[in-house]
């Protein structure tokens, strides 16, 4: 019998072999028993043996006697330099640590290094990050783009790096043909705002990142709550900021609403940082969260976690990082599109903290 036009062994082995190159099969792993995959996939022996066979003859398995069958290290022989580079828009602090540690376990566990650089969101930085990986021995990058809700300055750069490339956490428009891993942050936005909304809130301020397609995207999930609530948008109640400030213009709008008198009865923030600056600053000026005003965040960080916490969505960051090494193995080993089991949208999750209150 067939399956899709191919012998089931063959389907099988081609299932299997994709798993390997992908890492989720790793270097050393102790495969299922013939009988256990037999079972797994309601195949004979007989199919299961023909196929690992095939895996065995191509190298990619290894059995040994008395112990079992077990992936080989394959990639580690097929590999060309063993570096990855991972560019990101931060490295020491916030959801990076983890983001970036899951990236390492995968590439690791497949016998490869990781060159890590930053650029601090500035699209010079990552400009200057691209020229100097011309001069190193890379297979493929990792990048979190810089300012990607604006026009890439460079394509060039990205075009003449002639190495595999995954965008993680946002995309530049001109290059949405490219592999890329993004949470559904237009979903994220949308979950904080309707939450608010069925805590009684009517008058809800939003604080979003102008500069990065990520605030434009939970700027929209935030528009979409509202016009499904029948609250008309009110521009004048978001906030928008970019990169080079976002450490003063969220603090100070908070502080000029309270002066003015024109504090809403919410505000949902681009992300945990922003929250936090936000709660201090309204504390500052002798408010409470959430007594006086309801905070949510975006990331499900360790800000968000202090005390009675802020309410947030949460952010898989390490599995985010393991997300993009796998695919990043996929294209290096020459996994399809068809044939790849990275998922490339995340969808967001609504964690409720003690930072917002029902209003009567």
């Amino acid at each position: 019998m067939a399956e899709n036009g191919k012998a089931k062994y063959y389907a099988l082995m081609e299932e299997m072999k994709t798993d390997i190159l992908s890492g989720k099969i790793r270097p050393g792993e102790k495969l299922p028993s013939e009988n256990q995959l037999s079972v797994r996939y309601g195949l004979s022996r007989h199919t299961v043996r023909k196929a690992l066979g095939i895996l065995a003859g191509d190298g990619y398995i290894e059995s040994f006697q008395g112990k079992g069958t077990f992936c080989a290290d394959v990639l580690r022989q097929i590999h060309g330099t063993g570096n990855i580079a991972v560019v990101t828009t931060y490295i020491s602090d916030y959801i990076f640590p983890r983001l970036i540690q899951g990236i390492d376990e995968v590439l690791s566990d497949n016998g490869y290094s990781i060159i890590l650089k930053n650029t601090g969101n500035s699209r010079q930085k990552e400009a200057k990050c691209l020229e100097e990986l011309f001069q190193k021995d890379i297979d493929g990058l990792i990048i979190e783009p810089s300012k990607s809700q604006l026009s890439c300055r460079h394509p060039g750069l990205y075009e003449n790096l002639e190495k595999y490339q995954i965008f993680i956490q946002g995309i530049y428009t001109e290059m949405k043909d490219k592999p890329h891993i993004l949470m559904d942050d237009a979903r994220g936005g949308y979950l904080v705002t309707k939450y608010l909304l069925e805590q009684g809130h009517r008058r809800i301020t939003g604080f979003f990142k102008a500069d990065d397609i990520q605030g434009i995207q939970r700027h929209k999930g935030y528009v979409r709550a509202l016009q499904e609530a029948g609250i008309p948008y009110d521009p004048d109640l978001v906030v928008w900021f970019h990169t080079e400030d976002r450490r003063s213009k969220p603090s100070m709008m908070v502080k000029e609403m309270v002066k003015t008198g024109s504090l809403p009865h919410g505000i949902v923030c681009y992300n945990d940082q922003i929250a936090v600056q936000v709660i201090e600053s309204l504390e500052d000026c002798g408010l409470q969260v959430p007594k006086d005003i309801s905070v949510t965040g975006y990331d499900n960080s360790l800000y968000a976690q202090r005390g009675t916490g802020i309410t947030t969505i949460a952010h898989p960051q390490e599995r985010l990082g393991e997300m993009a090494a796998e695919l990043i193995l996929e294209k290096i080993n020459g996994v399809s599109e068809e044939d790849s089991k990275v998922e490339r949208l995340i969808q967001p999750e609504l964690i409720v903290r003690g930072s917002c209150r029902r209003l009567k």
